[in-house]
């Protein structure tokens, strides 16, 4: 006979919570969710803020009925499912780090690093900017375009599918630059037998009929920067002269919605001191002009700009994405969607498992091309030169590569490592991190509440969907293209 186990046991990285009476944890090592039965939940509350030695919790389980072989099966299963841990396990290790040469999903095109607006908040050129544009191009020519498919199609590693986001700047200042990008890729693409889509981000003052025809007929998928009613969106969005934009885009866009059928419109909201009626927001977006669906994102500062949102602002801003996310749980229940992205986003990750190394694609699967050719770990780093990570003439910078996601993976963030959603946020924005920091490997600190709270409402939605509409997460995986 094998001796008996000396092990003292607590409880593992688990988030308990309940959804519709049932109880379930999120195993953090796992990125998993788990609906708990009664014998692992009584394990679980023996352990809560205690630890037992291995007999003394097969002997508490004997006692409340279970066999001692069934006891040992118990504890033996959650031992290796690391729901509970012994005084002799080996700590779970971080998420790997993909390799150096991790092939390219997706490229980010900055096609001009000018813009027609002068958004008081901008982060590329205004009071908190990292980029360094004097003597660069404002245009990216068709010879680096072009450069840029080549280098994406090279370095893909023979995916079947890759994506070009078109990006500024304002996009669009340079539509007749995009035209020939997208004739290019797709022959290019076509002549390997494989697949490249594309979508663009717009402030969508410069859409006239023919741009709407043509993202319409070649299936480009549309963001468009928006803030929302005209006193919102005229409250930032500017000209130079101060002028608002809303009046100039508001028919702009029902002629996009109503011309673009073959891909969503998106809108994407900034919010800022003032600009914080999220529901007000969704409510114009989404159901008076027709977007898709909405998505919102507090403004990028250095914690110093007086249109910060400020704690009474994040406070005010959550409070109501708790209000749409319970109209998003209401709608997923009857089998529709809702269109509001900051659920449909958290619940496609915790569908899929989710359990990241980095917070993002940025410099792993994703890089960002500047108008020059440089290449940056994403859209947000272009035209920085202190962030350059090779060149579409020459080739990805492998060493400035290796050094961003070392000091940006998860393991490497000491304020990660005791908190129970960094497989979903694995420390948050490395652009964000830059502006607050001035580190792209820091922990984004100012947000952790916030990304707690938020993943735990997303855990309850996608738990009372399991308990009762389980049919509508399978719907919304294959929708999503997550199964």
């Amino acid at each position: 006979m094998s001796a008996p186990l000396t092990h003292t046991y607590r409880s593992g990285e688990v988030h308990r919570f309940d959804a519709q009476g049932q109880d379930f944890i999120y195993l953090v090592s796992a990125g998993a969710i788990f609906a708990l039965d009664g014998a692992v939940g009584e394990v679980l509350s023996m352990l809560d803020g205690a630890e037992m030695a291995h007999g003394d919790l097969i002997t508490a389980l004997t006692n409340g009925g279970y066999s001692p072989a069934d006891a040992e099966d118990l504890v033996r299963e959650l031992r290796l499912a690391r729901v509970i841990v012994s005084d002799q396990t080996v700590a779970a290790p971080a998420p790997a780090k993909p390799e150096g040469d991790y092939p390219l999903q997706a490229l980010v095109l900055n096609i001009t690093n000018q813009c027609n607006l002068a958004c008081t908040y901008c982060y590329e050129f205004g009071a908190d900017k990292i980029a360094t544009p004097n003597g660069k191009p404002k245009y990216m020519t068709i010879d680096t375009a072009k450069a840029s498919v080549d280098l994406l199609l090279a370095q893909s590693g023979g995916r079947p599918a890759v994506h070009i986001t078109f990006f500024g700047g304002e996009t669009l200042m340079n539509f007749p630059l995009l035209r020939q990008v997208v004739a290019y890729a797709t022959d290019q693409a076509t002549a390997q037998g494989r697949t490249i889509t594309f979508s663009l981000t717009t402030n969508a003052t410069l859409l006239t009929d023919p741009i709407i025809e043509f993202l319409a007929e070649q299936q480009i998928g549309v963001t468009v920067s928006i803030d929302g009613p005209k006193e919102m969106q005229d409250k930032r969005r500017v000209y130079k002269s101060g002028k608002g934009s809303y009046d100039v885009i508001e028919p702009k866009l029902r002629k996009l919605i109503a011309r673009h059928r073959t891909r969503a419109i998106t809108a994407r909201v900034t919010l800022s001191k003032g600009v914080t009626d999220v529901v007000s927001i969704f409510r114009h977006l989404r159901e008076d002009i027709g977007f898709h669906e909405v998505g919102f994102a507090p403004v990028t500062e250095s914690g110093e700009q007086a249109y910060a949102l400020g704690e009474e602002g994040m406070v005010t801003v959550l409070e109501q994405f708790h209000q749409l996310a319970d109209e998003w749980l209401a709608y997923a229940l009857k089998g529709r969607m809702h269109g509001f992205s900051n659920v449909s986003e958290t619940i496609g990750e915790l569908v899929q498992g989710t359990n990241k190394s980095h917070p993002c694609g940025a410099g792993l699967g994703l890089l960002g091309v500047s108008p020059s050719g440089d290449l940056s770990p994403c859209h947000r780093f272009t035209d920085a030169d202190s962030h350059v990570m090779g060149h579409v003439s020459s080739g990805i910078d492998r060493k400035a590569q290796g050094e961003f996601l070392t000091k940006g993976h998860v393991g490497a963030k000491y304020a990660c490592q005791s908190c129970w959603a960094r497989p979903l946020c694995a420390g948050g924005c490395h652009h964000e991190a830059f502006v607050r920091y001035g580190d792209t490997g820091h922990a984004n600190l100012h947000y952790c509440d916030w990304i707690r709270e938020w993943t735990d409402t997303c855990l309850k939605i996608q738990g009372t969907l399991a308990v009762q509409n389980p049919e509508f997460l399978e719907k919304f995986a294959e929708r999503k293209g997550l199964s």
